[in-house]
């Protein structure tokens, strides 16, 4: 087992810290524009998808480490916001693709901006916080 000092205690709060800054940042951006963080980050996780994935309640599901039931729940709240769409797959009859709305689009879009500038300004904070651990385990 390695030891820790004092210093590396230190570096690891700083960057929970710097982490929860973060997520409290975006917690609040995303209710300030009427949704709740976790509807935020599901219509991210659709816009932003890996190459290859296909957008399926599974995927949001895996993208959001969230049991199926609870995924299907978060797109029916999604859904009925106007933010989301079920569509059935042309490929597969048993899959139903998930689609951001225009409404979805936009909110995402207007999230994303600010999330961008936030990270301009608190970004290197958490970089180098991340390096400062990041070196003893190296």
């Amino acid at each position: 087992m390695v030891d820790l000092d004092s210093a590396e205690y230190r570096k690891l709060e700083e960057f929970r810290f710097q982490i929860r800054r973060f997520l409290s940042f975006s917690e609040a951006a995303a209710r300030e524009s009427g949704i709740e963080p976790q509807q935020h980050q599901a219509l991210l996780a659709l816009k932003g998808m890996p190459q290859g994935c296909v957008p399926t309640i599974g995927h949001l599901a895996d993208r959001l480490l969230l049991k199926h039931h609870s995924a299907v729940g978060l797109v029916d709240r999604l859904e009925t916001l106007g933010l989301v769409t079920r569509q059935p797959s042309p490929d597969d009859a048993r899959q139903v693709l998930l689609r951001l709305t225009v409404k979805g689009e936009r909110i995402l879009h207007r999230l994303s901006l600010t999330h961008h500038k936030e990270l301009e300004e608190t970004g290197p904070k958490l970089a180098a916080a991340l390096r400062s651990i990041s070196r003893q385990t190296s």
